[in-house]
């Protein structure tokens, strides 16, 4: 049985997290505006026939498939929403999965980190595949569990608030986030995240695995 972990839909990529993703992902490349939904599987080498019938059935594109022997992650956009949705409900037929078998988010780790030193806004930019952090700046981290909650996170964030995306990593054990800017939008941005993850149904998430 395959256990359905994430089921995120994306109705508009926002400027900063499609251009992250294009500048990270192997696949066929998003521009902003684009709708996507993000699958996460357990175990991962199911996700190759999610990307079968996913692109059999609809035109949508790949842009990032991961194959783990744990998780399996997928992600498809296109233009239309619709065509979006139309490869979901055929992903979770072949599944036998309703959305809502999806696990619930679960934030294990959501700091706020005020005026920034130079010298740490370093250590972080030399890590990092988006925007850079500058000294004074405010950095957020969140983790979540599952891990593909952080995209849904990144991008509802930037709908609320005048962040950077500096990191993101919605893949593996964990999910991890990295977003940047002034206090005030800082404080915005966490507010959009917490609300759209209490907002997400599923079943209860509790261990760890």
């Amino acid at each position: 049985m395959v256990q359905l972990r994430t089921y995120v839909f994306l109705d508009s990529m926002q400027p900063q997290f499609a251009s992250f993703v294009a500048s990270t992902a192997r696949g066929y490349l998003p521009v902003r505006g684009q709708a996507a939904l993000y699958v996460e599987i357990a175990p991962g080498i199911a996700i190759n026939r999610v990307t079968d019938i996913a692109l059999k059935k609809t035109s949508v594109k790949p842009a990032v498939q991961v194959v783990e022997r744990a998780f399996g992650l997928l992600e498809v956009h296109d233009e239309s929403q619709a065509e979006v949705l139309e490869a979901g409900r055929h992903i979770l037929d072949f599944l036998g999965h309703e959305e809502t078998d999806r696990l619930q988010p679960r934030i294990l780790t959501s700091e706020i980190i005020t005026g920034i030193d130079d010298y740490q806004s370093m250590l972080v930019n030399r890590n990092r595949s988006g925007m850079m952090l500058l000294g004074g700046e405010t950095l957020y981290i969140l983790e979540v569990h599952p891990a593909a909650y952080a995209v849904i996170a990144a991008n509802e964030a930037e709908k609320a608030a005048d962040i950077k995306l500096i990191e993101m990593r919605p893949y593996g054990a964990f999910g991890r986030l990295q977003l940047g800017g002034s206090e005030s939008d800082i404080r915005v941005a966490v507010d959009a995240i917490e609300k759209v993850m209490a907002d997400i149904d599923g079943q209860p998430n509790e261990g760890r695995g």
